[in-house]
């Protein structure tokens, strides 16, 4: 098992991370094409992504600037965790929204 953990931990997940925004990317225009899909709800997923790019930035800032990984760097670390909390809740509005709409069925 160690030697898997250090397989894993050889390698580099710049191209992993690259990969993984094809699919939610898919899903964010799969999402566009749905009428019924709270549009708060896009706007937070969408905003997930500005999320990414302010984190990688944050971490560069990070890394140049204090010789620091992100998480080190306190003041940057929470300016890119306030994207996240602002895209869930978003979310979190939007759904809730569409739910609070819905009439109840009374059976």
């Amino acid at each position: 098992m160690t030697g898997l953990l250090q397989a894993l931990a050889g390698i580099d997940p710049g191209p992993l991370f690259v990969i993984s925004l094809l699919p939610y990317l898919a899903f964010l225009w799969w999402a566009r094409q749905v009428d019924a899909f709270p549009k708060l709800a896009l706007r937070g997923f969408g905003l997930t992504l500005v999320f990414v790019a302010v984190t990688i930035g944050a971490a560069l800032i990070a890394q140049a600037h204090f010789g620091r990984q992100l998480a080190d760097v306190d003041p940057l670390h929470g300016g890119a965790e306030a994207f996240l909390t602002l895209s869930n809740l978003l979310v979190v509005l939007g759904f809730s929204g569409v739910a609070l709409a819905r009439p109840m069925n009374k059976s």
